[in-house]
């Protein structure tokens, strides 16, 4: 009993004197700890103050920024054109044409109506007025006499075109040659001569002369022959109208 005693006081003080020096040796060592944790807990405090201060400088110029806001869009009115409206087009309106049924008209037989004529006595002709010197193509030629002299007194007229105006020159004046169709002018209007065929052939002695042309010549140059061989003479000429006109006829050897 004595022995667990002495062990258990001498256990006693092992732990006290084991506890005195470990408070003697962790002394000095504990303000160095305080110290150095509240050096880093003040470290960490001014780190986190400094981390603050950048997220707020951070944070100040989107605080700063005022929100932008949009100003409201108005819609300009839209100008609409006016509108015109179209003129309807009416279809023109056809008529149905009526059917009419055929009017039948029976026309009475017209009878063969024969009318006998009287036979037609020959009527009598009074001989043509004196001065008209009609003859009828084919008749024999008429002996004529010339009037003055029988020598050249005008050019060639051999040539003069079959329709139109021909030239003649008579004692080197000029006159024109018609072959048909001529005409002059007599008292209030025109008169045309018939055609040269219808004066028939006339016989100079054994020679026997055709009418060729008209010659627009007066009386006084109407007279001789021409260098071809024709013959000049002034006579009386019926017109288409049933005037007597006296006219310059050329006559020559052909037709």
């Amino acid at each position: 009993m004595l022995r667990r005693f002495i062990i258990v006081k001498m256990g006693l003080t092992l732990f006290a004197a084991g506890l005195l020096t470990a408070t003697v040796l962790f002394a000095p060592c504990t303000p160095s700890v305080a110290q150095e944790r509240s050096a880093n807990s003040t470290d960490f405090s001014a780190q986190q103050q400094q981390e603050k201060k950048v997220q707020r400088k951070k944070a100040a110029p989107a605080q700063r920024a005022a929100p932008q806001r949009a100003a409201p869009r108005v819609a300009a009115p839209r100008r609409t054109a006016p509108r015109v409206a179209a003129p309807q087009r009416t279809a023109p309106r056809v008529a149905a044409p009526r059917r009419t049924a055929p009017r039948t008209v029976i026309q009475p037989k017209a009878t063969s109506r024969v009318v006998r004529q009287p036979k037609a006595t020959p009527k009598a002709v009074a001989p043509a007025a004196t001065g008209r010197k009609v003859v009828p193509p084919g008749a024999a030629p008429r002996v004529v006499t010339p009037k003055g002299t029988r020598t050249v007194t005008a050019a060639r007229l051999r040539g003069v075109p079959a329709r139109g105006a021909g030239r003649a020159v008579i004692r080197g004046q000029n006159y024109s040659a018609w072959r048909s169709g001529y005409r002059v002018r007599h008292g209030s209007g025109w008169r045309t001569f018939v055609a040269l065929s219808a004066l028939g052939a006339i016989a100079i002695g054994s020679s026997e002369y055709y009418p060729y042309a008209y010659i627009s010549a007066p009386e006084p140059y109407c007279e001789g022959l021409t260098e071809d061989g024709c013959e000049l003479m002034w006579q009386e000429v019926e017109t288409l109208e049933g005037d007597v006109i006296n006219q310059c006829v050329a006559y020559c050897p052909w037709q």
